[in-house]
């Protein structure tokens, strides 16, 4: 570019993924893939001001980014007996983020909108950010069985379990480009070495709404499950080590009664599919 006629050259950082198919930079493939997404994290890289330096924000970017389309996938839920809230109901004074690596913590002084109608005092709350992530477990209607997988959990080690591996539905973080159920396609792969056929979504949720600003889509996945599938799966730089595991279905009801399955979602998944089964059977 030039200045007062000064030749000035320039380097701009692109993040990944953002130029189209043929290499070049296109304002109109931006705006179609990523201007939403980057818009809806605008906001959180401006709160990092005086917090956070650049160089430290440009490596967390990306994992911003699922943050801010987690926001874009939220919406209105029926509110028939909750209170239907306004954006004057939640008023932040102070915004902090305590830590930030792969997950992060923010922390805020914040006062609500109470049941009498009056606003609450100013109290101190963190939450944990994590990002929208999929679960799915797939299930063979012929042969009335399901593939869970097991791997190590850092959460029951941090509880002190002595028994850290968990047996669970497919799981993983929603990427800013895809949408849930490519993610849970792309999960089976590295996971499982699955390819997944119709989809059948269960229930979405927080599941731990007094904490976690995560929410969970879970889905069903219909299958051909044959012996001889299971294996070892896993992304290797990001020390993925995971196991498969073809179950029958009575079995998987008997592990779920004996206290051996002690995963939320695939306890949620678990529950629809008794609800739902003679349904996809029949």
């Amino acid at each position: 570019m030039h200045v007062d006629g000064t030749a000035i050259s320039a380097q701009a950082w692109l993040p990944p993924g953002i130029v189209s198919t043929d290499g070049a930079w296109s304002l109109e493939h931006w705006v179609s893939r990523h201007a939403a997404v980057v818009v809806a994290t605008a906001g959180d890289v401006m709160a990092l001001m005086g917090q956070r330096s650049p160089a430290e924000i440009r490596q967390r970017y990306r994992l911003m980014q699922v943050r801010g389309a987690s926001r874009l996938r939220a919406r209105d839920w029926p509110a028939t007996r909750r209170r239907a809230a306004v954006a004057e109901d939640v008023v932040v004074a102070r915004r902090m983020q305590p830590y930030a690596h792969y997950f992060a913590v923010e922390e805020y002084d914040l006062q609500f909108r109470r049941f009498d109608g009056g606003m609450s005092e100013t109290i101190n709350r963190a939450v944990f950010l994590s990002g929208d992530a999929v679960t799915v477990l797939p299930y063979d209607i012929l042969r009335d069985r399901v593939l869970l997988v097991e791997q190590f959990r850092a959460g029951p080690y941090g509880r002190g379990d002595p028994n850290c591996w968990s047996l669970e539905a497919i799981a993983g973080r929603v990427d800013p480009d895809e949408t849930p159920e490519q993610a849970a396609r792309r999960e089976a792969v590295e996971e499982a070495g699955l390819q997944l056929g119709a989809m059948e979504p269960t229930v979405h949720y927080y599941p731990s709404p007094g904490a976690k600003a995560e929410y969970l889509f879970n889905y069903i996945a219909l299958c051909d499950l044959p012996d001889g599938i299971e294996g070892v799966f896993g992304q290797a730089d990001e020390a993925e080590d995971i196991r498969g595991h073809l179950v029958p279905y009575d079995e998987v009801m008997a592990m779920v009664a004996s206290g051996e399955i002690q995963n939320g979602p695939l306890l949620v998944t678990l529950f629809w599919l008794q609800a739902n089964r003679a349904r996809l059977r029949g």
